[in-house]
């Protein structure tokens, strides 16, 4: 079953009892080629609710199948991929517009008056206020760690002193905003967003 399994679902339902192979086991094989697909197994063996922690299943639907609890629990595992794939913005780049998910920004910095997005393609400079960018991404998983950088929290390596580490780049963490961007990449850590 799993041996021909491609990354292409996002959400996989699938029962604990299944022909030919357990659902658990099942998901054990899955987990160890996609370990981001949302997996929802429906069941009516409530005792191995424990057991989806083992495989990260991200929840249970008891049979007989409950129309507003599926819908509810359906609802949860979209949200959660919606988070996941971030917004998208549309910079402007000197050949054009451009649109990039937060999900590829590791910071953007302030130069005078224009933003440097670093991204997995490189970076994009174009004019704009970190003000309004912050207001932009507040619901994103960045914050500031000084005056100059919003930081996408998704790519912090470390800590080291007063800088972070992020993309292979040591960035300075302000006195001011030392506090909240701690509480920030804790919350985030914490969150397993």
């Amino acid at each position: 079953m799993t041996e021909n399994y491609k990354c292409l679902f996002d959400i996989i339902l699938m029962d604990i009892e299944m022909p030919n192979m357990d659902g658990m086991t099942a998901a054990r094989k899955i987990r160890s080629v996609d370990p981001e697909v949302i997996l929802v197994f429906i069941t009516n063996m409530a005792q191995y609710a424990i057991k989806g922690y083992e495989v990260r299943a991200m929840d249970f639907v008891l049979k007989p199948i409950n129309y507003t609890m599926f819908s509810m629990k359906m609802k949860n595992a979209v949200n959660s991929i919606k988070r996941s794939e971030g917004k998208s913005l549309l910079l402007t780049a000197n050949n054009g517009v451009q649109k990039v998910s937060t999900n590829d920004i590791y910071y953007i910095e302030v130069e005078g008056h224009y933003l440097c997005y670093h991204t997995s393609e490189g970076v994009i400079r174009q004019q704009g206020t970190m003000k309004d960018l912050e207001s932009t991404l507040q619901d994103e998983s960045f914050a500031r760690c000084n005056q100059c950088y919003l930081v996408n929290l998704k790519y912090v390596t470390g800590i080291v002193q007063n800088t972070v580490e992020i993309a292979g780049e040591s960035l300075q963490i302000s006195r001011p905003k030392k506090k909240i961007f701690m509480q920030a990449l804790a919350n985030y850590v914490g969150g397993g967003q």
